[in-house]
């Protein structure tokens, strides 16, 4: 199930997606790269028109999991809970890896437990 965590790409909390929801999102993010290449090549237009039109399907999935709006179908690709680790001991931030050493927000190093 979604849950609101902090994603350094966009710099606020949003609902990042659990392994199962990921898969669906991720599923209709890979085939709009490949809506968009034909789309361009069908319509000679340029990639920032293409990629609106090729992307929407993912992000009315997302908001539809969700209830969050987002508008920017390639901040999806890091809005995925697995991507992440834990949250740090100092800030509150997840790290931006699992096998992260530091907070990339604050810069304290991780707790192993």
């Amino acid at each position: 199930m979604a849950r609101m965590m902090y994603c350094w790409r966009c710099q606020i909390d949003v609902p990042m997606l659990d392994d199962q929801e990921w898969s669906r999102v991720g599923a209709l993010l890979g085939n709009s790269v490949r809506a968009i290449k034909e789309f361009r090549e069908r319509r000679g237009v340029p990639l920032a028109e293409a990629t609106k039109v090729a992307s929407w399907e993912a992000l009315h999935l997302y908001r539809e999991i969700t209830g969050f709006a987002e508008t920017n179908a390639h901040a999806l690709w890091h809005h995925q809970i697995s991507i992440y680790g834990p949250p740090c001991h100092a800030c509150g931030k997840p790290l931006r890896t699992p096998r992260a050493k530091r907070c990339f927000e604050c810069g304290q190093a991780r707790r192993h437990q």
